[in-house]
């Protein structure tokens, strides 16, 4: 005898709105990278309103608006308002990944303002299982991660005096230099001269952001390699100058910007192409993706850091639920993006001590926004809030 199916039980929690807005936060310093410099960073929020009374949040950020790449957070608050929400009403708000697959048939690329969604509806999740982000990610590994600290200043004594600072909080012990923008001379006497300050109380990176030609960075890495540098980031822009550079010197090639999420992430580890993978939520596609580049790189042998495109404390924080589930975490990760904000916009500040991030282990992302402060920092008092209401109007 033939049995029906058993009817679909309907969704526990739809989505009813979603909202947007941008927050222009100050910086302590001026971030000197060889593409722009950074006088503050504008943040874009998505907040998911659920049928079941449940919220969650998510952001969007980039590295000095375009000058870093194709998304700005105007561009992604735009994206999310015009195509994202309108296919976001009315959906099973608690079936993340099968609602992301629907949206990737119909929006393409949009990777950073994708990775603010998924991180709003996976917050959501959290809250409503009761367990923390990292835990719907596959279950974390680590409770604290190490976290590097960027010398973007651009003045070497500056840079020493400020890696002083950090060592004596003990905040940081691992730093990574911007360079690329001035002559390669200056930037290896730069580099040698801090190393020299900190010797073994300090490990020391350099991070080019593509600013090299493939000849610059050979002499260059070989430079670095002198000077104690134990890793360059991204010195030429091609993924194949890349694997024509990497194992060439005593010290280890990381890939970044060439890495675009999972398929970019396979063709660099098919022909070992870099000998660590910078792995960025926003930059992946979100945390799901994230971790999929996480695993080819473990698959081909490449070891990891998880990197940061300098979000404030809600991406932060997305991030290291993220990276706390990665097996291996060689080269730790560089989430100090809230540090470089003179202002909060949590209730209660992320932990950072003794060199290292805390994990929340709270339901969801673990953090609550400081309303007050978030609408301070907001560019334009209207909110854009997308709604089924306003739909079926």
């Amino acid at each position: 005898m033939k049995t029906s199916p058993a009817p679909k039980s309907p969704p526990s929690a739809t989505i009813e709105r979603v909202e947007t807005l941008l927050l222009d936060l100050p910086t302590i310093r001026p971030h000197h990278l060889s593409v722009t410099t950074m006088d503050g960073q504008t943040v874009m929020l998505v907040r998911i309103h659920c049928s079941d009374g449940v919220v969650g949040i998510g952001e969007g950020t980039t590295i000095g608006g375009l000058a870093y790449g194709g998304e700005s957070p105007e561009g992604m608050k735009l994206a999310v308002d015009t195509y994202f929400a309108p296919r976001l009403l009315g959906a099973d708000a608690t079936r993340v990944p099968a609602l992301m697959a629907q949206l990737d048939s119909m929006i393409r690329e949009n990777r950073f303002a994708r990775s603010a969604v998924e991180t709003a509806l996976l917050d959501a999740q959290g809250k409503r299982t009761g367990l923390p982000v990292s835990e719907l990610l596959g279950g974390r590994l680590r409770d604290r991660l190490p976290v590097a600290w960027t010398l973007a200043s651009g003045d070497t004594a500056r840079d020493i005096d400020e890696a002083e600072q950090m060592l004596d909080l003990r905040r940081h012990r691992i730093f990574k230099l911007k360079i690329g923008a001035r002559p390669l001379s200056e930037d290896i006497a730069h580099v040698a001269a801090i190393k020299r300050a900190l010797g073994d109380r300090g490990a020391v990176r350099v991070d080019v952001n593509m600013a090299w030609s493939e000849l610059e960075a050979a002499r260059g890495m070989a430079a670095l390699a002198d000077a104690g540098c134990e890793l360059v980031e991204q010195p030429v822009a091609s993924a194949a100058a890349l694997a024509r550079l990497v194992r060439r010197f005593p010290v280890a090639l990381m890939a970044d910007e060439s890495l675009h999420g999972p398929k970019s992430a396979f063709e660099l580890a098919r022909v070992a192409g870099a000998d660590v993978f910078a792995v960025k939520i926003e930059q992946s596609g979100g945390p799901y993706a994230a971790l999929q580049v996480a695993a080819i790189a473990g698959a081909a042998g490449i070891e990891l850091y998880g990197g940061t495109m300098l979000e404030a404390a809600v991406g932060t924080i997305a991030s290291a639920h993220a990276f706390a589930t990665f097996p291996r975490l060689q080269w730790g990760t560089e989430l100090f993006g809230p540090l470089l904000l003179t202002e909060e916009i949590l209730t209660e500040p992320l932990d950072y001590s003794d060199f290292h991030l805390t994990v929340p282990d709270r339901p969801g992302l673990g953090i609550d926004l400081d309303e007050d402060r978030v609408q301070f920092f907001r560019r334009d008092r209207a909110t854009r809030t997308v709604s089924v209401a306003n739909q079926e109007a």
